[in-house]
């Protein structure tokens, strides 16, 4: 005989697993897929603010990409592929609230690659963090610049 609690664990697993496949399938509208480890980062390559990027990703049901490994960073790199691009990345941009060190739901990030003296000590109240082509990292104060928006399922 099962438990209550495994037969809700399976109910679970399976609702994830449904969960997952129409995310994946819905994927194929975006112009870029590209697949690392257990995650999809997904592109139109089209560029707005910080915060249409959120609002995007949000009303797809994703959330904006972040790298956690140097094969993740390396993989997002290659989805901004030009000198001089970068696209936004999804770490908190309330400097009050962990001074960049967590995602925008708050969960500490367990990997970063900074750029030298970033993220920049000098930015007060809000900035937003950026990956350039080069995968370094970097905070900026203009939320509003035209960079990529990259979402992850």
């Amino acid at each position: 005989e099962t438990s209550w609690f495994s037969r809700q664990l399976k109910v679970y697993k399976l609702l994830k697993r449904t969960y997952i496949y129409q995310t994946e399938v819905s994927s194929i509208n975006f112009g870029f897929v590209r697949k690392v480890g257990q995650k999809y980062f997904v592109s139109n390559k089209e560029t707005d603010s910080f915060s249409k990027a959120v609002e995007f990703c949000s009303q797809q049901g994703l959330e904006l990409a972040l790298p956690q490994s140097e094969e993740e960073n390396r993989i997002l790199t290659q989805l901004i592929g030009e000198a001089d691009k970068t696209a936004w990345i999804n770490v908190n941009n309330k400097k009050a609230e962990g001074d960049f060190r967590s995602d925008l739901k708050n969960r500490p990030l367990t990997f970063t690659k900074w750029g030298e003296g970033e993220p920049d000590d000098s930015i007060q109240g809000t900035g937003c963090t950026m990956v350039s082509e080069t995968g370094m990292w970097r905070v900026t104060q203009d939320c509003s610049l035209n960079t990529y928006i990259i979402c992850q399922i």
